[in-house]
């Protein structure tokens, strides 16, 4: 069983940053996707940020978030993050840490980001 961990949500202003980290635990295969979604109230989720890891290291970024966003993820640790700077209020959102783990998707329980403008 994977068990995924967020921290670092919280309220910050437009213009600011953020870092999110997700800790995950249990027996993750070592080519697991791992990455971040995002729900807004009244809207479906959608991806953030993904990285996936094949004969070479993938990343995928919503187009809202290209230039803004950085995905990273340290594999010894079984840790993904997700640096958000430049924030807007569009942004505001819970954020789901996401594993693809042999076939079986795992989600963490979210954690909330509010940007003020």
């Amino acid at each position: 069983q994977v068990q995924l961990v967020e921290s670092g949500g919280g309220l910050v202003q437009a213009g600011g940053s953020l870092r999110l980290s997700c800790a995950a635990s249990g027996s993750i295969f070592r080519f697991a996707a791992m990455g971040w979604f995002r729900q807004a109230p009244g809207k479906q989720r959608e991806l953030v940020a993904r990285i996936t890891r094949g004969s070479s290291t993938n990343y995928a970024y919503a187009e809202s978030v290209k230039g803004r966003f950085t995905i990273s993820r340290d594999n010894a640790k079984n840790t993904v993050d997700l640096q958000m700077n430049s924030l807007k209020p569009e942004d505001t959102a819970v954020y789901y840490c996401n594993v693809v783990s042999f076939s079986e998707n795992y989600w963490g329980r979210g954690t909330q980001v509010i940007v003020s403008s």
